[in-house]
Order: structure tokens, then sequence, then C-alpha cells
């Protein structure tokens, strides 16, 4: 049975690697994308730093973790955050699991801010979908204070 818990120190080596993995085989493991985001190795300390923020991880069976996905305030655009870092295992994929990790993610986002964010690229079909069928709407441009110039698909939800 998948859990879906908060982040813990001890997972942050596993998330860091998924997300590294991830972006590798999609060829994205490339200045702009979250491969390089100074935080990626201490999630915890980065979420924990932040007001309204939050990171959960999705476990299997074996209490391993197989995922996660994060919000975060996005920039200076007040009631407005960032749906951050949301990655699987290979293992984990095609299961249903990023739409219960986005589930979680959003409805914390709602007792929080008013709108959410999203910054991704046209070539992940799959999470681009994903999106949309949550009310997600793309946008013609990023957001101003976007940290991920290599993204070219933009998302936004009113929650």
């Amino acid at each position: 049975m998948t859990v879906i818990r908060e982040l813990r120190e001890e997972d942050n080596p596993v998330m860091a690697q998924i997300v590294k993995q991830s972006l590798e085989s999609v060829g994205l493991a490339i200045p702009g994308t979250a491969y390089f985001d100074p935080q990626l190795n201490n999630l915890t300390a980065y979420y924990a730093n932040l007001p309204h923020a939050k990171y959960w991880v999705a476990t299997d069976e074996q209490d391993q973790v197989v995922g996660g996905v994060g919000i975060a305030p996005f920039g200076n655009h007040p009631g407005v955050c960032e749906l951050q870092k949301l990655y699987l295992a290979p293992q984990a994929k095609g299961k249903g699991l990023g739409s219960e990790l986005l589930e979680v993610a959003l409805t914390f986002a709602e007792q929080h801010y008013e709108r959410c964010y999203i910054e991704t690229m046209q070539q992940l079909h799959t999470a681009n979908r994903l999106y949309g069928t949550v009310g997600f709407h793309l946008l013609e441009e990023p957001l101003p204070g976007s940290e991920h110039g290599t993204m070219d698909a933009w998302y936004l939800k009113s929650l």
C-alpha cells in the first residue's frame, strides 16, 4: 500500500536521486532545471525555512520513497504558490501516484494561497496532461521571478 507523508531528513538523498534520474532519463540534466537547484540535496531544510511550504513523499509497500511533490511561495507574488519537484521513480509511474501527490499538495495549497503556478517542459506530455485534468491553464509566458529559465511551459490554477 502506498503512503503519502511529509518528507523526513533521511528521505533527502533518495528524493534528490529520483529528481536527477528523472531529468537524466528525458535529457533534462541541464542548467535551468531542478537538476541544479542548490536546495535539491536538502529539501527538508529548504521547505522548513519557508512560510506555508511543505514537501511530501510517497512510499511503497516496503516503505521505500518512490516520489514526491512540494508547495512553496512563488517569488514576490502574494497569494501565489508554486507546485515544485513532482517526480516519481520509474517503478512508481503509471499507477496514479502523481495524481495522489498532486491532490495532497493542492489541498494544502488551498489553505494558504489563491493560485498555484507550475513551470515545466512541453516534452513532459504525461505531466502536462495531468496538470490540465486538475484545472491548470497554460500561460503564454512565465510569471516574473522564475528561477528555471529552461522551462517552456507554464501553468496557473485558481485555488
